[in-house]
């Protein structure tokens, strides 16, 4: 396999999703780069893959890049990958992207599941034109702040956001954008996949009920965006 760093996307649940270029370009490559050496292991292990791996989080970005740019010099060449989903994209890797860009390595991308697009295409929400934006911060002023950047957009919304923050996430999601349409998306493509779709208020008072568990994918409405579904919850497995 020439030079080149592959950015592979993994399965966010599922791990059936996993695409067969993803599966060859793991098997062909010198190094594996993880963000969690012990969950990526038990997936390389599962499709029977051994490679050495680097770990690799916003901890240790600083030491560990000088380190891959190093391998990749040499002749070898590096699949980065995440525990779920596409390198980079709310996780570690964009930091290594530009630092391969910079110094003339050619970077691949081998596509697959994520859970922002996933979570959107379920919600019923208008999917022609949305807006990412990743993990709202942890202190509820920054946060507020965070979301009113978007209180008049007309684009649909998407959020991730833990499972300790979920609640307060849609109280300030509630006091900022009033009560908007919402789909709340968890273990996407797992057996116990979850979608709650309704307006805000619903939404939360659902979790007044259930605690929840795990991370969550949140899609909301627009400003001034009309499409009304009533609240359901989908339970399917996979």
């Amino acid at each position: 396999m020439k030079t080149s760093l592959y950015l592979v996307a993994t399965p966010i649940g599922n791990l059936g999703d996993i695409s067969l270029r993803a599966l060859e370009t793991l098997r062909q490559v010198d190094w594996v780069v993880s963000e969690d050496t012990r969950k990526t292991g038990l997936l390389l292990k599962h499709f029977e893959i051994k490679k050495p791996q680097l770990s690799f989080h916003e901890f240790n970005e600083e030491r560990v890049i000088p380190r891959v740019m190093e391998i990749l010099h040499s002749g070898q060449s590096v699949a980065l990958v995440t525990n779920a989903g596409s390198p980079a994209v709310s996780d570690p890797g964009f930091t290594l992207v530009r630092s391969a860009i910079e110094a003339g390595i050619p970077i691949t991308a081998i596509p697959g599941p994520t859970a922002l697009i996933a979570a959107l295409i379920l919600s019923g929400l208008p999917v022609h034109s949305f807006t990412f934006r990743g993990f709202p911060p942890r202190k509820a002023t920054a946060r507020r702040r965070f979301l009113e950047v978007d209180a008049r957009s007309p684009h649909t919304l998407i959020f991730y956001e833990s499972p300790f923050r979920l609640k307060a996430f849609l109280e300030d999601a509630l006091a900022i954008y009033g009560d908007r349409q919402a789909c709340i998306a968890n273990d996407l493509t797992k057996m116990f996949e979850t979608i709650l779709r309704g307006p805000l208020s619903e939404c939360l008072s659902h979790f007044d009920q259930e605690e929840p568990r795990g991370e969550y994918t949140i899609v909301i409405a627009g400003h001034d965006e009309k499409f009304s579904s009533p609240l359901g919850k989908v339970e399917r497995g996979n």
